[in-house]
């Protein structure tokens, strides 16, 4: 019997904001019948190189391999912002996947982002393009979120036209309001239902 279909949705969160997005993203994924969301993370990077994680992460989804992006239908790729950028571990992870790119495994694929901040205008919109440039790299069918989405238009926080995004506040402690929650659930959603119609 064939494992099913699965969208992965790969994030780094040092404050939780970020999981709390990426679960809402699954659970969008999950709304697609014949899809179910793959959540995994990545460890944290050290200035000591010696220094190595665990393999398994203390609590959370496992940490990504490089073949749960292999054989993943699509993709959804969170990160924190870091001066307008994604954040480095995430950039790490995505560094080491030379292989995947060498051997076209990721062309065609479905692909969307996400991220959050901890100011209102602290760089959402780039971050989310920093995150889709190596997904064009890879060759991979890079998309955003409509203006059919209704709450696009009716954000005060979160939600771009470029990926899902969230608004935490200067600690970390603002929780996603019902649009931001809705836009995310909306951005796995269409990643799925695109995987579905490529399949």
């Amino acid at each position: 019997m064939q494992p099913p279909a699965y969208v992965l949705v790969l994030f780094y969160s040092r404050q939780s904001s970020t999981e709390a997005m990426a679960r809402m993203v699954a659970r969008g994924v999950s709304s697609v019948a014949g899809f179910e969301a793959r959540l995994r993370t990545v460890p944290a990077v050290s200035a000591e190189t010696e220094q190595t994680a665990d393999t398994v992460p203390d609590e959370g989804p496992p940490y990504c391999s490089v073949d749960d992006l292999r054989h993943c239908a699509g993709l959804v790729l969170g990160s924190p912002t870091r001066f307008g950028n994604m954040a480095a571990p995430l950039k790490y992870f995505i560094d080491q996947t030379s292989d995947l790119w060498l051997s076209g495994s990721m062309i065609d694929k479905p692909a969307a982002v996400f991220t959050s901040t901890a100011s209102l205008h602290g760089g959402q919109e780039s971050t989310l393009l920093s995150m889709q440039l190596p997904l064009l790299h890879h060759g991979m069918l890079v998309m955003g979120l409509p203006y059919s989405e209704a709450g696009l238009m009716t954000t005060s926080s979160g939600g771009t036209p470029y990926g899902a995004s969230h608004w935490a506040g200067p600690d970390g402690g603002r929780a996603m309001d019902d649009t931001e929650s809705q836009l995310c659930r909306a951005l796995g959603r269409r990643v799925a239902q695109t995987c579905a119609r490529l399949a």
